[in-house]
């Protein structure tokens, strides 16, 4: 049991670190509309490549930040029932979801997206607009991305919720880590 609260705590420090990291991105894009702004409307100029960034970022942070959500419970849960029950039975329900919804859409989004994403890395594919980024095949690649590491904080889930119903389940020293997620 030890080695699945190590594997668990290693794939939600993982989580933890890019999804702060990703978080961080949100002030960056914040500051790249800003710059949009500016020089379209009061400096008469603009950057079609500019403004395809902030669209890059955007996709960044919402497709990589799906774990991060994922693991701090961020999603959203209609809890009607949920918030009463006992914290076996919600970790019971955890489980049934991660393994009969989480795991096969991931896997599903995961095949169904590959032809497409291979497609576009072999020609190398670029933006439509002139002076737009040549980078759309990396855009694309998020489409990989996102469910695999969704597929690994799943993982982390599986493993956290049948350790809370086998009664084994080793929290990280809370006073090393707060339960919050900040930036």
């Amino acid at each position: 049991m030890k080695r699945y609260n190590t594997v668990m705590h290693a794939i939600d420090g993982f989580t933890d670190i890019t999804g702060r990291v990703i978080a961080w991105l949100t002030v960056v894009m914040v500051l790249m509309v800003m710059t949009v702004v500016v020089t379209r409307y009061f400096l008469s100029t603009g950057s079609i490549a500019l403004q395809e960034s902030v669209t890059y970022l955007h996709c960044l942070i919402f497709m990589l930040g799906l774990a991060f959500t994922l693991k701090n419970d961020g999603h959203v849960r209609v809890d009607i029932f949920y918030r009463n029950f006992s914290a076996k039975t919600q970790a019971a329900v955890n489980l049934g979801g991660a393994v009969l919804f989480l795991l096969p859409v991931c896997v599903m989004v995961l095949v169904t997206s590959w032809d497409y994403v291979m497609a576009s890395w072999a020609i190398r594919e670029t933006s439509a607009e002139n002076d737009g980024l040549p980078f759309i095949y990396l855009l694309k690649t998020l489409m990989l991305l996102m469910p695999g590491t969704l597929i690994l904080q799943g993982i982390a889930e599986i493993v956290r919720n049948s350790l809370i119903l086998c009664d084994a389940y080793v929290p990280v020293d809370v006073s090393a880590n707060s339960h919050e997620p900040t930036i």
